[in-house]
């Protein structure tokens, strides 16, 4: 089972927001041990809502759960003691602080690596480790934008726009923990940790592998083009009388099929609708034939007559119809999780196999500095120590 095969791996989480932890996250759902290290004005991700959890974001729960607290003032040497001995302990560190900053409190990875050379350590960065902008800090929005992935998104003539979900922060995580497991996997042959470099420039990239391949073969430069593939027509969303329904029917006989179903077989012989390639280079005139036809109808008539000829399409969705999707439930993705506090919260669930891994119950986040006293005493920190770790704020955590 995907969910406890990690179990055993003590994992250091000194990451905030959203990229690191969802590399986290998903190290946790497999069953590591992540010791989620906060500074004592805690993660940033706790700030940012709406929605809001208590005193916390739904995203900090939403990224965090399975996780155990623990708040470090690393700007105290009696915290960076635990620090220290934490890493002797771990199979993996990971963090997204600014290149440099590990490094001047004195963890960064080759004093690590001195305490634990077997150590996989992760530093998740905006541009990467070296190189002219590797002292840049960068979010998500950034990378869209200097990425060149924001000058795809959108119509022609608005403003730009970017992906409402964090992508590029959420690929980078899913990047991070990939490089992780692979890193674990050597270490597993040959004995040895390492340092892994992943970036949200890097992950914006990856993302772009069709787009930029393209433009470096033919040097034309994407444009927004709304719902639409640029290598492929009918590839888009059409209006219909009461909503919009994104139709795939550009390959194999399924163009044909659509032109007989929406009462114009001729369109299937029309030189500037042959192939897809045509229909791309005439995509105007397609849609404004396409738009007519579709927008007599209701989606869920267009749905019913599409499927039955086997041709891809969907209703563009928002969430509240996301949660009424047939399919949602047979997944399992939609996590339920018991928090002692606030109650039921449901969160996207751990993606593969998400059947199997919904019978496994999904951990809460934790709160700042929940497991502190936890942690300290597997460390071997006798009682009057941690009382005196507490009492001069070099950790902190929450009261009996």
């Amino acid at each position: 089972m995907l969910r406890d095969a990690l179990a055993g791996l003590t994992v250091l989480d000194f990451t905030q927001i959203a990229a690191g932890p969802t590399c986290t996250m998903l190290l946790a759902d497999m069953g590591a041990r992540v010791i989620k290290v906060e500074p004592p004005e805690g993660d940033l991700g706790r700030t940012l809502g709406p929605a809001w959890v208590g005193d916390s974001s739904a995203l900090y729960h939403g990224f965090n759960r399975g996780k155990q607290g623990l708040c470090l003032d690393l700007k105290n040497p009696a915290a960076l003691d635990v620090a220290r001995r934490l890493v002797i302990e771990a199979d993996v560190l990971i963090e997204s602080m600014r290149p440099g900053v590990m490094a001047r409190l004195g963890l960064g990875f080759e004093a690590v690596a001195a305490l634990n050379p077997a150590l996989v350590y992760c530093s998740i960065s905006a541009y990467g480790q070296e190189g002219p902008y590797a002292d840049r800090a960068g979010v998500d929005g950034i990378l869209q934008a200097d990425s060149g992935l924001m000058s795809l998104i959108g119509i022609p003539g608005a403003p730009p726009c970017k992906v409402q979900a964090p992508v590029v922060d959420v690929v980078t995580g899913y990047m991070a923990c990939m490089a992780i497991l692979a890193k674990l996997q050597a270490r597993h042959r040959d004995g040895e940790g390492g340092h892994l470099d992943v970036s949200l420039m890097n992950s914006a990239l990856a993302l772009q592998q069709s787009s930029i391949s393209s433009y470096l073969h033919d040097g034309e430069l994407p444009s927004p083009i709304g719902s639409a593939a640029p290598y492929s027509a009918p590839n888009e969303a059409f209006r219909t009388n009461d909503g919009w329904i994104m139709v795939a029917a550009y390959n194999g006989n399924r163009w044909p099929r659509l032109c007989t179903l929406l009462g114009h077989p001729e369109w299937a012989d029309d030189p500037r609708f042959a192939s897809s390639a045509q229909r791309v280079a005439h995509r105007a005139e397609m849609q404004e034939a396409l738009n007519a036809v579709f927008a007599t109808q209701d989606t869920a008539h267009w749905l019913e007559r599409l499927r039955a000829a086997d041709i891809l399409c969907a209703k563009v969705a928002d969430y509240s119809d996301l949660l009424k999707h047939p399919q949602l439930a047979s997944n399992g993705m939609l996590a339920r999780i018991e928090h002692p506090r606030h109650g039921t919260l449901r969160v996207p669930g751990f993606p593969v196999n998400s059947q199997e891994a919904a019978r496994q119950p999904y951990k809460p986040a934790p709160d700042k500095g929940e497991h502190s006293r936890e942690v300290l005493a597997e460390l071997g920190y006798g009682e009057g120590d941690v009382a005196a770790l507490l009492e001069s704020g070099a950790v902190q955590g929450q009261s009996l």
